[in-house]
């Protein structure tokens, strides 16, 4: 199974977003409404940054527990993973889990396609499965003698 797959299966291709300049403070009140993890830092269109609730956690330890003057650039990951739309999901997950991130931002050169959590991976997989499954249910059943 490749990325562009888990990213056509999603529920939405919407992809959230904030520029550098906001404060934190907007970033989290984004991501609450939107029941998201993550935004996509954006310059002019063009992708700068990543912000999750680790970043958010992290600001607030090395800065306190007050962010709200404290802008979107200062905790970004300024360089965060990215995968490929032909990337396969194998190769995916196992960025994510080496590197203890549940978002991985996908990119076609320095064109934005989207984000794929791993919530979007575990989903894919388990409908793969229960798809295998069925398939050799019915291979099984007709078996011949």
């Amino acid at each position: 199974m490749l990325i562009r797959e888990i990213l056509a299966s999603k529920d939405s291709a919407q992809i959230f977003s904030i520029t550098p300049g906001a404060s934190v403070a907007e970033a989290v009140k984004l991501m609450v409404h939107n029941n998201i993890g993550s935004l996509v830092v954006l310059d002019k269109d063009v992708m700068v940054g990543y912000i999750t609730e680790r970043d958010v956690i992290r600001g607030m330890a090395a800065k306190g527990c007050s962010l709200a003057d404290v802008h979107v650039s200062e905790v970004m990951d300024k360089e965060p993973f990215v995968g490929s739309q032909e990337d396969s999901v194998d190769y995916a997950r196992d960025v994510m889990t080496k590197n203890r991130i549940s978002h991985l931002v996908v990119m076609d050169g320095d064109k934005l396609i989207g984000v794929m959590s791993l919530h979007d991976i575990a989903k894919a997989s388990l409908k793969y499965a229960h798809y295998e499954n069925e398939l050799l249910k019915r291979y099984i059943k007709h078996w011949p003698e």
